[in-house]
């Protein structure tokens, strides 16, 4: 066996709604969950309508804020040129650049965009929940503390690390929605539930190399697109084509509940959300993946929208949760609902693990839920 590239951190791509660019510099920041002397950069254009131009590109040591650690920067190239063109629909992949980057350290790749880009054109970018920085109009990419315009807590257009690793070395793509993606949680103290995993995974002693990739997209569904596309629309890009993946959890079915346009057609239904659910499975085995079903865990009265939950879409959901325990189509089951509900009152979630709008974890609850998880399935 030889070494091989294994993605270490991830954003899912979707649409960013509304956003415009004009000869902007982006500084983009990462934790990455294993750590690499040899790296590569993800860049998407999934959701763009027309070719997005590169003008250059930089990867360093994020020193804190928009800063780099002094010396650290290194120059992004494109099969050997320094500007780059993305398809649109499509991503570009940076040729393999050397910088050491330690486990569960801060990275800060640097991105200018030399065009006009208006909100028609539909840049890629997501909510990240960790501080991101949008200079003024120019080119400060190869600046150790870039000049800041504004503030953002999305993610544009870098979508991905990957590190070379030794032999043996495995990767786990998390894919869900807010549940998964943190939504609520501290801002910058990645307290999502897969960022809990890679800190077990890799303060463990012994055992398996493990990366762990975060495609938690929030509003994401089982069946339908809503402020992206559907967890069986985005499989392949964002599970089957991540760089060295072995294992995937999935985590999705609570907004196919919640139904947010309250359209007729997309009220979900046990065998709907099951068979997709099963689909997601066999695409993953064959491809000789090892994939985990996540039960949904509880929102009775959730104040994030309103009215969402009600006795027939919690059957829903005890119908689907107990197919996801026994039907036998998942490598194991991670029971999340088990996790956090209370047990006097199973369609809640205890208050502790509950962030106050009764459908999103605290902090607290998203890093029990990673603390849940057994090590023992990533060998």
């Amino acid at each position: 066996m030889t070494e091989h590239w294994v993605g270490t951190w991830t954003v899912a791509p979707a649409p960013a709604e509304g956003v415009t660019f004009n000869n902007v510099t982006l500084r983009m920041n990462a934790r990455v969950s294993l750590g690499g002397k040899v790296l590569r950069v993800r860049l998407s254009n999934a959701h763009g309508t027309k070719p997005l131009r590169v003008g250059a590109a930089y990867i360093g040591l994020r020193a804190g804020g928009p800063a780099i650690v002094p010396g650290s920067d290194r120059v992004l190239t494109f099969s050997g040129s320094r500007t780059g063109t993305i398809a649109a629909g499509s991503l570009l992949v940076s040729d393999p650049v050397e910088l050491e980057a330690p486990p569960l350290g801060d990275l800060a790749i640097t991105v200018h965009l030399p065009e006009d880009i208006p909100a028609s054109f539909g840049i890629t970018g997501r909510y990240a929940r960790v501080t991101n920085y949008i200079s003024p109009f120019g080119n400060f990419a190869s600046e150790a503390v870039m000049p800041v315009g504004r503030i953002t807590d999305d993610c544009y257009v870098v979508s991905g690390i990957d590190v070379l690793a030794e032999p043996g070395t495995g990767a786990v793509v998390a894919l869900g929605d807010s549940l998964t993606d943190g939504n609520i949680s501290t801002h910058d103290a990645y307290a999502n539930w897969p960022s809990q995993l890679a800190r077990r995974l890799v303060r463990r002693e012994g055992g398996r190399p493990m990366a762990v990739m975060n495609q938690g997209l929030g509003g994401n569904r089982i069946l339908h697109d809503v402020r992206g596309d559907s967890g069986l629309r985005r499989f392949d890009r964002d599970v089957l084509s991540q760089a060295g993946v072995t294992h995937a959890i999935v985590l999705l079915g609570t907004n196919d509940l919640r139904n947010r346009w309250a359209r007729p057609e997309e009220e979900a239904n046990g065998p709907a959300m099951i068979a997709g659910l099963k689909q997601l499975a066999v695409r993953a085995h064959a491809r000789g993946i090892k994939i985990f079903g996540s039960t949904i865990t509880p929102f009775e009265n959730e104040t994030f929208l309103p009215g969402a939950w009600n006795p027939t879409r919690e059957a829903v959901r005890q119908e689907v949760n107990a197919w996801i325990r026994q039907g036998g189509a998942f490598d194991a089951v991670i029971d999340f609902d088990r996790a956090v509900r209370d047990p006097e009152h199973p369609s809640s979630m205890l208050p502790i693990y509950d962030c106050g709008d009764h459908l999103h974890q605290s902090d607290v609850g998203y890093n029990y839920m990673g603390d849940i998880i057994n090590l023992a399935l990533f060998e």
